[in-house]
């Protein structure tokens, strides 16, 4: 693809944006670790939301989209709109416990909420695992995304492709760690408006295409079952069964593992149960409790409902125009249409885009990852005494070596690949500690440790000596390790109480903390009803807002209106929760 002067004035326009918000908020930055990662705890809810959409929003993420797209059509993407059942929990349950532990990283409540050895070995175990190994493989696939794009846009030889990939990174690590969290979130503000923008004029000119015809035209082209917005239920079966040959059908097995458990039984980066990683950092930098609430609503709304549908219809669209496209390259539809059908000037546009999507996920990894390394490592365990200075200078040279550590591993992403599916399929059961944590007084750091190392032992077992594949392997995973991580409970002793006390008189949780509160003499207030209520009510709002936009975009007005009034209903029946 040949880009023009237009083109690059586009591409140095953005990076020169980018570069001069990192400038602005130097100076707030460098005043302590609380600034450098967490914005000086002010960020807006519509900033600290909008980041969080944007970081979701990698420079593979489309071409994701349009690989489920053209497998098993729309309801492909029932694989991760799951994902809003334990996101919608996030919102109502834990947003504003993150915000009120007062906490820099998510890794740091390990000893809020646990007193002891084990708990400061459960700290610095996370702290290297989630903010050095987990982190820079994470950063090596978004960078694999990009050099894939950028070989098909510029003809790149693989073996320069590296360097490249280097450059886009070494632009992002300038910018982040110049203005730490704040400078990212705003940044992330601006690249999400041009990502979108790109992408839905990219589905503009796709779809109003001559070879398409319009929504009716592509319509006629395809498949019936590629338009279908929910699976089909095969109950002769318990796993997945779609093909390119009728509609995406799921086994009894697979719907049950996918709409109820997997949301909150397994550990994944970026949608933890109880929220975690990044979004808890967006969480805990929101002004107060009621940002921190609106930021994961709003996160929710926009990266469920709003954000798909431009890339749903260009991967609709790509299996009319490339047919011929074998089935692991599927997802190069994408961008193939962007070298067929965009004009001079727009290609910039979109390469800006995928740019913006690709730097908003590694800023967000890299200030992430150091907040790891600098809060739960160094400062807690080797230089505790250094000033905030002292700090901020190491947290701008961390974020500059989880850089050469994620290129290392992005030149040998092909050998980590099985490893790093390894390790999300052994996250599950994890997930239910990580939520009981914060509801149930007696889990201890024994608990969340037993829960962390059983499912590698479960899924082990499940895999390479009964040969179970998903879902039965999921299951038998999630049910070993919740079995080991109960019992440890029970066979090690509690919390110290006087640590939980302090935890319970900073946070104030709801659910199982009776002992707690009677010790300190405080009332306990049930709350959990209205917590249900707004769970409810907000995956009510989330998915009509989901299905009337499809609706909508498909031209489908009778079934958009219907939608329409559920989300009317649910909006007004959440404001009035979201009063009490």
């Amino acid at each position: 693809m040949e880009l023009n002067w237009i083109d690059w004035t586009v591409i140095i326009a953005f990076l020169l944006v980018s570069l001069g918000i990192g400038l602005r908020y130097a100076k707030q930055a460098g005043k302590g670790v609380e600034n450098f990662f967490l914005g000086g705890r002010n960020l807006p809810w519509w900033i600290a939301g909008t980041s969080m959409v944007a970081t979701t929003f990698a420079a593979d993420t489309p071409l994701l989209v349009t690989e489920l797209v053209a497998k098993n059509g729309i309801s492909g993407n029932w694989l991760w709109w799951n994902f809003l059942i334990g996101g919608m929990l996030s919102t109502f349950f834990f947003a504003d416990l993150w915000r009120r532990a007062n906490i820099i990283t998510d890794v740091e409540l390990v000893e809020k909420r646990y007193s002891g050895k084990p708990a400061a070995f459960l700290r610095g175990f996370k702290a290297v695992y989630l903010g050095i190994f987990m982190n820079a493989v994470i950063i090596a696939w978004v960078n694999l995304a990009l050099g894939a794009l950028l070989k098909i846009f510029f003809n790149i030889p693989d073996n320069e492709l590296l360097w490249w990939v280097g450059a886009a990174m070494l632009m992002v690590v300038v910018y982040s760690s110049l203005s730490g969290l704040m400078g990212v979130a705003i940044t992330d503000f601006v690249q999400f408006i041009i990502a979108m923008s790109g992408c839905i004029l990219l589905a503009v000119l796709v779809v109003g295409s001559q070879k398409i015809g319009g929504i009716s035209g592509m319509k006629a082209q395809l498949p019936e079952w590629t338009l279908h917005f929910f699976p089909s239920l095969d109950f002769s079966s318990s796993s997945a069964a779609g093909t390119t040959a009728k509609a995406f059908s799921l086994g009894l097995g697979s719907f049950l593992a996918y709409v109820g458990m997997q949301w909150w039984a397994s550990w994944y980066p970026g949608a933890e149960p109880g929220g975690g990683g990044y979004i808890a950092q967006r969480m805990m930098s929101a002004k107060n409790e009621e940002h921190a609430v609106k930021a994961m609503l709003l996160f929710q709304i926009a990266h469920y409902a709003l954000r798909p549908w431009p890339w749903i219809l260009v991967g609709l669209c790509a299996l009319v125009l490339y047919p011929e496209l074998p089935e692991a390259d599927k997802k190069l539809g994408y961008v193939l249409a962007m070298k067929d059908f965009l004009p001079a000037g727009l290609r910039g546009l979109l390469l800006v885009a995928f740019l913006a999507a690709y730097m908003s996920t590694v800023s967000t990894q890299l200030n992430w990852g150091a907040s790891y390394i600098i809060n739960d490592l160094y400062k807690r365990f080797i230089r505790p005494e250094a000033s905030q200075a002292q700090f901020v200078k190491a947290s701008r040279l961390t974020t500059f070596l989880l850089m050469i550590v994620s290129l290392i591993i992005t030149s040998q992403i092909e050998t980590l690949s099985g490893a790093f599916n390894f390790m999300i399929e052994c996250g599950a059961g994890l997930g239910l500690v990580l939520i009981l944590r914060w509801y149930w007084w007696r889990v201890n750091a024994w608990s969340e440790i037993a829960a962390t190392l059983a499912p590698f032992i479960g899924y082990s077992v499940s895999r390479y000596v009964f040969h179970m594949e998903f879902p039965d392997s999921f299951f038998l995973t999630i049910g070993f390790t919740t079995v080991v991580w109960l019992a440890v409970t029970f066979l090690t002793p509690p919390t110290d109480r006087a640590h939980l006390q302090q935890f319970y008189r900073d946070v104030r949780p709801q659910g199982a903390w009776k002992p707690i509160a009677d010790s300190l003499q405080m009332p306990v207030e049930n709350k959990l009803p209205v917590l249900f209520a707004k769970w409810g009510t907000g995956l009510l709002l989330c998915y009509s807002a989901l299905f009337g936009i499809g609706k909508a975009v498909l031209l489908e007005w009778s079934a958009a209106a219907v939608y329409g009034l559920v989300f009317v209903a649910a909006a007004l029946l959440l404001n009035r929760l979201l009063k009490q």
